[in-house]
């Protein structure tokens, strides 16, 4: 058995050679980690099937009986596959491996293995899975089309792999131009809606914009997941009471940051208690509540989180 345990542990620390020669000891400290990554490689690859399945679902029954396409890598198989007759199944894999190659590099040997097996798996699917036409009607297509391709892709990104390598490339370039990501992308799905406009037509072209849009947002939504988050830093002279409500009435977990006061009306520089917490979207009204209650003249900054990790906000219910 602890044969057994050491060729995972390798398996799973492979791009590190510092557990090559590992000891007898190191192996019995490494059975409870390996218990960990075992569960979550299940759970990513759980989630990379689901996404796989969601969106060979949008191209299937949706994008390509309708000649639909969509942004990034998986919009250029799309619209190749119109122009040039070769099947999207095969061009998926071929106009992906480019970003592939260059996510070998910029992340590492690992992503980019799970990233080729997820995709490969999806032209398969995509190649033999029979699934029903849903609809005809354009608006319908473009929208559910856009839903079910961004849910898939958001879920392989959650699973730790990609099913459309654009981001890669476009993080790559955002370090050698000074650009930022966001822009790189709009300039890329400019490019390709407009060879979409000039091979297809514009009408369609312009419903493939929604696909992209609705792809977009719930890509986010995916990613991000129902629960948006808050970061929250408040500055009063009635720290105390705050703090105290937050852990009692909000149940939620508050961070102390030492601080001073710039020099305002009153001249004066003294010494004040910041404190910074994290709540949902759905508590930010009831927090703000309670803040005016106790001091009205509080100074909040609030800031968006995409995800949190540890602490009690995520063991914790919601407190209405």
């Amino acid at each position: 058995m602890d044969k057994f345990y050491r060729w995972l542990i390798l398996f799973y620390s492979w791009e590190s050679s510092s557990k090559k020669n590992i000891s007898v000891f190191g192996l019995a400290k490494e059975k409870k980690q390996l218990r960990k990554n075992l569960i979550r490689s299940i759970r990513n690859w759980a989630l990379i099937i689901c996404g796989i399945f969601s969106a060979a679902c949008g191209l299937k029954s949706f994008l390509l009986p309708n000649r639909f396409i969509d942004g990034g890598a998986t919009g250029i198989s799309l619209l190749t596959a119109e122009v040039t007759g070769i099947p999207v199944s095969i061009l998926l894999i071929v106009v992906n491996i480019p970003f592939v190659l260059l996510g070998y590099k910029t992340i590492g040997r690992f992503f980019a293995i799970k990233t080729i097996i997820t995709i490969t798996m999806l032209a398969i699917v995509v190649a033999f899975l029979k699934l029903p036409e849903i609809t005809h009607d354009a608006l319908l297509v473009a929208v559910f089309g856009g839903f079910f391709l961004g849910a898939g892709i958001g879920l392989s990104i959650r699973g730790g792999a990609v099913l459309d390598g654009t981001e890669i490339l476009a993080i790559f370039l955002s370090k050698k131009l000074n650009v930022s990501i966001g822009d790189i992308i709009i300039i890329i799905n400019g490019i390709i809606f407009s060879f979409a406009a000039y091979f297809l037509t514009i009408e369609i072209a312009l419903y493939s914009m929604i696909t992209y849009l609705a792809a977009s947002r719930t890509l986010n939504f995916v990613i991000e997941g129902i629960e948006e988050y808050m970061g929250i830093t408040i500055i009063s002279v009635h720290n105390e009471k705050i703090k105290k409500m937050i852990i009692d009435v909000m149940g939620r977990g508050v961070t102390i940051y030492k601080g001073s006061e710039g020099f305002g009306k009153s001249g004066t520089n003294k010494e004040r208690d910041i404190l910074y917490t994290v709540i949902t979207r759905l508590e930010l009204s009831k927090l703000t509540a309670e803040i005016d209650k106790i001091d009205s003249e509080a100074f909040i900054v609030m800031n968006s989180v995409k995800d949190t990790r540890g602490g009690m906000i995520k063991k914790r219910p919601l407190k209405h």
